[in-house]
């Protein structure tokens, strides 16, 4: 399931810097960038648009305001960074 939530005011989103260099090249299957998803049956997500791409290696950490899921997306500051990431709502959540 897919929710409409797409409010960037609904996340707080900061990179931490790992002020370190890419180490090897990108992967060529992803050129423009990784729409990153964590899979959750029966679970509405909610997705958000990520800086792209990143400086350098570091870590994106996410947390939705409404419902506090918290998730960490790490970088490298190369083509195959991630774009977005679609995260589980922790309201809606429902077991299987």
């Amino acid at each position: 399931m897919k929710s409409d939530m797409n409010n960037s005011d609904q996340f707080s989103v900061t990179w931490q810097d790992f002020e370190r260099e890419p180490q090897c090249a990108p992967d060529p299957n992803y050129p423009n960038g990784v729409d990153v998803k964590f899979p959750a049956p029966n679970t509405l997500t909610c997705t958000v648009a990520l800086a792209y791409p990143a400086k350098r290696c570091g870590a994106y950490m996410i947390e939705c305001k409404r419902c506090g899921c918290r998730v960490g997306i790490t970088t490298a500051g190369r083509a195959d960074d991630p774009k977005s990431a679609q995260i589980p709502c922790q309201i809606y959540a429902r077991p299987q």
